[in-house]
């Protein structure tokens, strides 16, 4: 990762190293937006400057504003609030271990600055990226038409394997990039010691359970790549 990408990354992270409830007690957010200085309600929008990564909360005024491309000539875009939980999702074990991620969790989203897929994952140091072949997020995208609508950037499938976490067996989603970020800061924060302790692996649960009850289910139909 480059020294540019690790910066934005970290930049990232100072927003969501302290979780939304009910994983904790809230963060309290900026006092002001970031961009106007009025006053911030508890829950905001955030822009994401595409070229750095770094996460901006901003009041509803200036949300709708750069809803737009055109406004910022693309350096910032809104981050959408679309969640979708996809049972249906196809993605093998041989698939995953190619990926060889340490840990059963990761997100997967185009960049536009690099001009392709990326993968990360959460680890105690942050967001850590993976390399990630063209050809294994083709053969994902083949299998998954729900792919093809993720919006460069800002939208992410996040990907859910841990046997602490995940009882049912792989869980799979399409959130905000934010929501990425966040459990990134969740599992940075709560680490300890060698295997992450007890009580990061029940936040994180708890993240999970809380995402999944605020999302909508997504059935992936591969022939004509309606989802509904």
């Amino acid at each position: 990762m480059s020294e540019r990408s690790t910066l934005g990354s970290f930049a990232i992270m100072r927003r969501f190293v302290q979780p939304r409830a009910p994983f904790a007690a809230a963060a309290e957010p900026p006092a002001q937006c970031e961009f106007c200085s009025a006053s911030l309600a508890p829950q905001h929008r955030h822009l994401l400057e595409v070229a750095s990564r770094e996460i901006f909360c901003v009041c509803q005024p200036c949300s709708i504003l750069f809803d737009k491309r055109e406004a910022s000539v693309g350096r910032y875009q809104l981050i959408l609030d679309r969640r979708l939980y996809l049972p249906d999702f196809r993605m093998s074990d041989l698939q995953w271990e190619r990926l060889r991620i340490p840990v059963g969790l990761a997100f997967f989203f185009h960049s536009t600055p690099v001009g392709r897929a990326v993968v990360y994952y959460p680890s105690p140091m942050g967001p850590t990226e993976s390399l990630l072949q063209p050809a294994a997020w083709t053969d994902l995208m083949h299998d998954n038409l729900v792919l093809t609508t993720m919006t460069p950037d800002i939208e992410a499938l996040l990907v859910n394997r841990s046997p602490r976490t995940a009882a049912a067996g792989a869980e799979h989603f399409l959130v905000p990039i934010d929501e990425c970020y966040r459990l990134v800061g969740l599992l940075r924060t709560r680490w300890r010691g060698l295997s992450g302790g007890e009580e990061v692996w029940h936040e994180i649960g708890r993240f999970f359970a809380s995402l999944k009850a605020n999302c909508v289910i997504s059935s992936i139909n591969r022939e004509t790549g309606a989802n509904s």
